[in-house]
């Protein structure tokens, strides 16, 4: 039995990909693979990837070396940039771009000697207020930026959305009217549009779109799924029953002694728990596929396991394969009844659950 495990699609996310090309075809993308590609396996992800991708985006610059080191030839941009001396000096002469999104970072390259200038993208704070030069301060420093030796001169500007999963919220149209204001102070090729951003908000499609969980077949939505967008799940989270014993009514199950059996039945137990990131949080009744049906979750889940009530009248066997998210059971229904996204779902998973992937 291959208990906790994880399948990966390729052929799913070149297809997520396409999906999302045809949504900005003018538009170059910069597929997000921070955070092991949310949970997929970054080096996989990349290598599935790179004969169609027009580059690749991280959080942080040891993301973007693990992937030059594995032979990762394509552009890379460390969407935190760099925090001192020695990372500059790693992204100059790895060739990787960099976000400037303070003077700080600013000030302290501007004395640096690196191996060549960086391919720089300047953050805009267009109404995030978390990273990003705000307004009056990209004009400030506009002028520092362009005669830096340490900077190349083809500047290009960055910005991200704080509500663009919802469709009417007001600060989005505020951010796009901010970020098309900016855009005329410097002639450069620009990038706004996150997953909801493309999906959502064609107005803020530009030179180019930085997808990340929808390229996974995850909406960037709470409230709906990918398949929603023509997306699929690129992921399939399962395991196996392990156990399958005759449980009587009034009978407890797991820690807590939270749940109660209300007639009898037949309980599943399944490997796979919060030591593989499945949430403790999980309620009674969250969903589980399991031969062709749903059945709910009962008792707390457990390090290691799960228990499922499987009904009186089952036939389900120990070895049958049982899914907690995937093209059967979108992960959006798990973090609905968990209450948290989907990003969280899959990005928590552990070492423990082995990745494998199909073409």
């Amino acid at each position: 039995m291959n208990i906790a495990n994880a399948l990966v699609s390729l052929s799913a996310l070149r297809h997520n990909f396409s999906v999302l090309k045809q949504r900005a075809p003018n538009s170059k993308i910069l597929v997000v693979i921070k955070a092991n590609a949310y949970g997929h396996g970054m080096l996989e992800v990349a290598q599935g990837l790179a004969d169609i991708a027009d580059g690749f985006a991280v959080a942080r610059t040891k993301e973007a070396l693990a992937l030059r080191q594995e032979g990762i030839v394509a552009p890379i941009l460390a969407l935190e940039g760099f925090f001192d001396s020695q990372e500059a000096q790693s992204l100059a002469e790895h060739n990787i771009a960099t976000v400037i999104h303070s003077e700080q970072q600013l000030a302290l390259i501007e004395p640096l000697k690196l191996a060549k200038p960086l391919d720089t993208w300047i953050k805009l704070d267009t109404g995030m207020h978390r990273l990003g030069l705000l307004p009056e301060q990209f004009k400030a420093l506009l002028p520092r930026l362009k005669s830096c030796n340490n900077i190349q001169a083809n500047l290009k500007l960055i910005s991200h959305f704080a509500c663009a999963d919802d469709v009417d919220h007001p600060l989005t149209p505020q951010q796009i009217r901010c970020f098309e204001t900016l855009k005329a102070e410097l002639n450069a090729e620009c990038s706004l549009a996150n997953s909801a951003g493309v999906l959502l908000w064609p107005q803020a499609h530009s030179d180019w779109n930085r997808p990340g969980i929808s390229l996974y077949g995850i909406s960037p939505q709470n409230h709906n799924s990918g398949a929603d967008f023509g997306l699929i799940p690129a992921m399939t989270l399962q395991s196996n029953l392990i156990a399958v014993r005759e449980h009587p009514q009034g009978e407890s199950v797991g820690y807590g002694a939270t749940w109660h059996a209300e007639q009898n039945t037949k309980l599943g137990v399944v490997a796979m728990g919060y030591g593989d990131g499945y949430p403790r949080s999980a309620p009674n009744g969250t969903p589980v596929w399991l031969n062709g049906r749903i059945v709910p979750i009962v008792g707390r889940v457990s390090m290691d396991m799960l228990c499922v009530d499987l009904g009186i009248d089952s036939q389900d066997q120990v070895g049958d394969r049982v899914v907690l998210w995937g093209p059967e059971l979108p992960a959006e229904r798990i973090a609905e009844a968990v209450d948290t996204i989907a990003y969280e779902l899959v990005t928590k998973l552990t070492s423990r659950v082995r990745l494998s992937y199909t073409q």
